[in-house]
């Protein structure tokens, strides 16, 4: 079983009607998967005794991803924040939002089991990844070498758009994404696609 899980689900959005929001269906990549879905996963049972959960939830949805952080037997500890910036350094404003136009995205925090704090690299780690927008959905890379510093391995991603060394990624897009496009090394100051096991966690 593993020490640290990585989750970006596709969380899917929905209006005031009960539809999904036209700005997020224009948007899509792949398909979604209701919070009851997503948190009718048996994810818990890939944690070790001790372990730590890192979930990635748009802002809209924080209700929801406390829920299913719930629901997978992590307990809601802290978050860390992706404020996306432009090449300057300033606020990336192309995001959508009913309320306010969103620059930020969540990675909440949790943990289960006793004994379960951060590594010593944890308490001195800001709650924070300034860094430029990629394409749609993918994550920083920052958010890797926050988590092997500040949570023990082995590690899991679940939902994964590429692969890492040392990781275990499940996901239907671990292995198709390749960076080819010429911009790509504006963004987070990417690494070269390193390979990590892939399968299916879920086929019982």
């Amino acid at each position: 079983r593993f020490g640290t899980i990585l989750a970006d689900p596709p969380w899917q959005f929905t209006n005031r009607t009960g539809k999904m929001a036209p700005e997020h269906k224009r948007l899509a990549r792949y398909s979604t998967m209701s919070v009851d879905e997503i948190a009718a996963l048996p994810i818990g049972d890939y944690g070790a005794d001790t372990s730590h959960l890192y979930l990635w939830v748009p802002n809209a949805l924080l209700p929801d991803g406390l829920r299913v952080m719930s629901a997978w037997g992590f307990t809601y500890k802290s978050n860390i924040v992706w404020y996306k910036t432009r090449k300057d350094g300033g606020p990336d404003g192309r995001g959508v939002g009913f309320y306010f136009r969103n620059v930020t995205e969540l990675l909440l925090f949790g943990v289960k089991g006793k004994n379960a704090r951060t590594r010593e690299a944890g308490r001195r780690q800001v709650n924070i990844i300034p860094s430029r927008k990629r394409e749609h959905s993918r994550k920083p890379d920052e958010t890797y070498d926050i988590i092997e510093a500040c949570s023990t391995g082995p590690y899991l991603e679940l939902f994964a758009r590429g692969t890492r060394k040392g990781w275990t990624a499940w996901g239907a897009q671990a292995e198709a994404y390749e960076p080819s496009w010429p911009t790509y090394g504006n963004h987070s100051g990417v690494k070269k696609k390193r390979r990590a096991g892939t399968g299916d966690l879920f086929e019982r």
